[in-house]
């Protein structure tokens, strides 16, 4: 049976999209069949990160209302044969994903998947919401500052109140931590939360660190998830992120500023 697991953060414009597409395809990469969802009904842009959005016919709130059967709207990625998007609908309400909708494509999707990833829009909207109640995992995304952090634990009580495993006292979803846009030298110059101050405040088990990247935007505007890109630190960053998922341990990279070398401290360069 599937693992459920919700892609969520308070705060916009953190990464969960990137996050969402980069853990599908790591997933996939590893020999497991995967499907990314898209909750974000009406501001969808899962199918622009994964490079498919020419070939949305179907949508997720068609599935739900039975205008359609699943397997017409999932979109089978072309780089991974088993990797696939069910893409949210651009033009709908929100209202329009039902919590006994949802309900029934996530059943009908855990007896063909070995993982869900269901990507959140941002806040505790309804879609938020619904993105987090069936899930048995979940990747709490925050950048390292004060507001993305508050508004991450924010979003973990609603987990641990109101998710599903909840409400029919199940065991705990499983809760990571994975901090984006993390600049080493910034936090050693005081000016970014560190890795510590963060887990401090959230106190949950850190999945990993994503480090700063030209490439993510870059990846994004080519409809190309940052994972696959070589010689990217965020892509070795998310590539070690998913294999911790699949039960690895391993050191967590990227959290320390580099050493500059004599001659860069004379003359003042960066690294």
């Amino acid at each position: 049976m599937a693992q459920v697991i919700v892609v969520t953060s308070g705060k916009g414009g953190v990464g969960k999209t990137t996050t969402s597409a980069s853990l599908g395809t790591g997933l996939a990469l590893n020999g497991k069949k995967t499907v990314v969802v898209d909750f974000d009904v009406g501001l969808r842009n899962l199918d622009l990160i994964m490079g498919c959005e020419r070939r949305v016919v179907y949508d997720f709130v068609n599935v739900i209302q039975g205008e359609v059967k699943l397997k017409q709207a999932l979109i089978k990625d072309r780089r991974l044969e088993n990797l696939f998007i069910l893409p949210a609908s651009q033009t709908r309400d929100k209202d329009a994903l039902t919590q006994e909708g949802v309900g029934r494509v996530i059943n009908e999707l855990r007896g063909e998947f070995d993982y869900i990833i269901c990507d959140s829009p941002a806040g505790i909207e309804r879609g938020a919401f619904l993105a987090l109640y069936y899930a048995d995992e979940a990747v709490v995304v925050t950048n390292p500052e004060i507001s993305s952090v508050r508004d991450s634990d924010r979003i973990l009580g609603i987990i641990q109140a109101k998710s599903r495993r909840a409400e029919y006292e199940q065991a705990p979803v499983k809760e990571h931590l994975l901090m984006t846009r993390y600049c080493a030298q910034r936090v050693a110059n005081g000016d970014m939360l560190s890795v510590k101050d963060v887990q401090e405040i959230l106190e949950i088990p850190l999945l990993g660190v994503i480090p700063e990247a030209k490439e993510v935007l870059l990846a994004s505007n080519a409809g190309t998830p940052i994972i696959l890109y070589p010689d990217c630190n965020a892509a070795v960053a998310y590539t070690d992120a998913v294999s911790r998922i699949l039960g690895a341990t391993s050191p967590v990279r990227f959290t320390s500023a580099e050493k500059r070398s004599f001659f860069n401290k004379i003359l003042g360069w960066a690294t």
